[in-house]
């Protein structure tokens, strides 16, 4: 019994037998003394004795039913408010308790993991079944850690409901552990936090004004620590602003060879059309085709009227086709007369020689030159240029804006050898972006090694040299200039808050979605798959209810942090979220220990 069942091992069993599927033990107290809660003192005069069950953890799968037979005596101590007390049985009993402790710490491990609906379902599986309700209370009920002293702190706002709810979590970056969450992100909240603990002495936070006025405030004796990544960060948005400020020389120049070879030389340009004398296109096609055509059925001894039906071709057509010898003397000759173009040819053709084929444009062009024709006639001359005219290559593309940023925030040795090649051509032919990437190479530098000592110098420079946005980034430095020092020179950082602040945006999004998700199904009523079943108007399975009390039920079982840990105040939310906050850090994923 001792090893199967130790806590079972301070009272006699009298019997053990199974009753449906449920094993029940009966069992008595054992000894003849107890001790008062209240006072302590020692009791030995039996009142009475009184049947209590209790549920426990289950053997084999089946629940267990404890039938222990206790005892109530009389406090002897004199001065002790209690008349009589209730026997407690060390590791088995606890006040106002149904259940052992064993089964209330399994409880409360399946409510952390698996929350509400989900942790009912376990928990009926390992014979153990509570009710959604149930895990939920076991939940809140976990007592707070005691919040010790605290050296090295650091704090981080996370939102509640984005744009409107923010708070702030308290981490002691010495364990890693969550220690309090505040209500909000204000400067005063901050402040007075920390007027209650007295021992701090580094505070690491981000580049936020308020929680900069909150420590110096409230601990002015403690050192701030600007966090490493923030700053990075910061850069990395100054560097973009300054790539999208020269865009213009992001992309490669283009390869000129020999440029307007038709200018260059005139004998290689376009023929004009006008000199050619003889107009060549679809209708001379076509009448070529049609004069083989009728020349060939009268080889065959074919009549007039029989090519006229076979072509077909109108009779006096096929006889005008017929009389000629030449198809070329049925082709129409251009007149020879003057046109409004004749003074703009040459120019013309050297324009469509560079690559411009553009009739509006080139009608501009040649309007600022004194032409008064119509468009329409620029575009009938254009028309065999383009056909006999060789499009210029297209210049290469030129990298995105975030790709060179990340060229010039990279470390070097990790670019592959095209990005490193495209970024030794873009920082040669523009010397802004050189200087920025000097800049950016000479910061990593401080940061990796920790030289805050020489962070004086890099603003100094950025000042001199840098493009307007690095100009900022050094004022925005210089604002904030001790705490940005100890950043860059101790070893602490706030690297442990933003990870918790990621599980509670993690724990929150899942949160939403699901409510999102019963909004729509319940409200817009399209097409929605909800564990594999389709949703359509006026059609929901199961358990997507439309109701008001129907959603709220279905929310604390499926979702049940939108009920017991979210609020819109998170005063309310505080005690019970930071023990499941420390114990999501060391043992399980947020989404899995805040579900509850």
């Amino acid at each position: 019994m001792r090893v199967l069942l130790p806590h079972l091992a301070s009272i006699d069993v009298v019997g053990v037998w199974r009753v449906g599927s449920t094993i029940r033990i009966q069992a008595r107290s054992r000894g003849d003394r107890a001790w008062c809660p209240r006072c302590g003192g020692e009791a030995t005069r039996r009142h009475s004795r009184y049947r209590r069950q209790l549920t426990d953890t289950a053997i084999g799968g089946h629940p267990v039913l404890i039938d222990v037979r206790s005892r109530r005596l009389f406090c002897d101590t004199t001065d002790c408010g209690a008349r009589t007390f209730a026997e407690q049985i060390a590791g088995l009993t606890e006040r106002w308790s149904l259940r052992t402790p064993a089964r209330t710490a399994m409880i409360e491990a399946i409510g952390l993991a698996a929350a509400g609906r989900a942790g009912a379902r376990l928990s009926g599986r390992l014979g153990v079944a509570v009710s959604r309700d149930t895990l939920l209370r076991a939940v809140r009920s976990i007592p707070d850690r005691p919040i010790g002293e605290v050296p090295v702190l650091g704090i981080d706002d996370f939102a509640l409901r984005r744009g409107h709810v923010y708070g702030t979590v308290v981490v002691d970056m010495k364990t890693r552990t969550p220690i309090d969450l505040l209500p909000d992100r204000t400067a005063g909240t901050v402040a007075t936090w920390l007027r209650g603990h007295p021992e701090i002495e580094v505070v690491c936070r981000d580049r936020a004004r308020a929680y900069a006025e909150g420590v110096r405030t409230g601990a002015p004796d403690a050192i701030q620590v600007a966090d490493r990544w923030h700053l990075w960060h910061n850069l990395a948005a100054a560097v973009e602003k300054t790539v999208i400020r020269h865009r213009a020389d992001l992309r490669p120049p283009t390869e000129t060879t020999s440029t307007n070879d038709a200018i260059d030389n005139p004998s290689s340009a376009p023929p004009d059309p006008t000199e050619s004398g003889i107009a060549d296109g679809r209708l001379a096609t076509r009448t070529r085709e049609r004069h083989a055509a009728v020349h060939e059925l009268l080889a065959q001894g074919r009549t007039i009227s029989y090519i006229s039906r076979t072509l077909p071709l109108d009779r006096k057509t096929v006889r005008r086709f017929a009389r000629t010898a030449d198809a070329q003397d049925l082709l129409p000759t251009t007149r020879t007369g003057r046109s409004l173009l004749d003074e703009y040819a040459p120019y013309l053709r050297e324009r469509v020689a560079g690559g411009c084929v553009d009739a509006a444009v080139l009608t501009r062009e040649i309007t600022e030159l004194g032409y008064h024709g119509s468009t329409k006639t620029v575009r009938r001359f254009l028309q065999p240029l383009r056909a006999a005219h060789t499009a210029l290559p297209s210049r290469p593309a030129a990298p995105s804006v975030r790709r060179v940023t990340g060229w010039l925030t990279r470390r070097p040795d990790r670019l592959t050898d095209e990005d490193r090649a495209g970024r030794d051509a873009l920082l040669a032919r523009s010397p802004a972006l050189a200087t920025t990437g000097r800049l950016v190479q000479d910061f990593a530098e401080i940061m990796v090694d920790r030289r805050g000592q020489d962070l004086n110098a890099w603003i100094g420079r950025a000042r001199q040299e840098g493009s307007p946005a690095l100009r900022s980034f050094a004022a925005g430095l210089v604002r904030d200039l001790d705490a940005v020092t100890a950043g860059l020179t101790l070893p602490h950082n706030s690297g442990a808050v933003e990870g918790h602040v990621n599980r509670i945006i993690l724990w929150n999004l899942r949160c939403q979605a699901h409510s999102r998700l019963r909004w729509l199904t319940g409200t817009i009523g399209s097409s929605v798959a909800v564990g594999g079943a389709p949703i359509s108007r006026g059609v929901v399975p199961v358990g997507v209810g439309t109701s008001t009390s129907r959603f709220r039920r279905l929310s604390r079982a499926v979702c049940p942090s939108s009920t017991a840990a979210r609020s819109s105040s998170l005063s309310g939310i505080a005690p019970s979220m930071r023990w499941r906050l420390s114990l999501a850090s060391n043992s399980c994923p947020l989404p899995d220990a805040l579900g509850a």
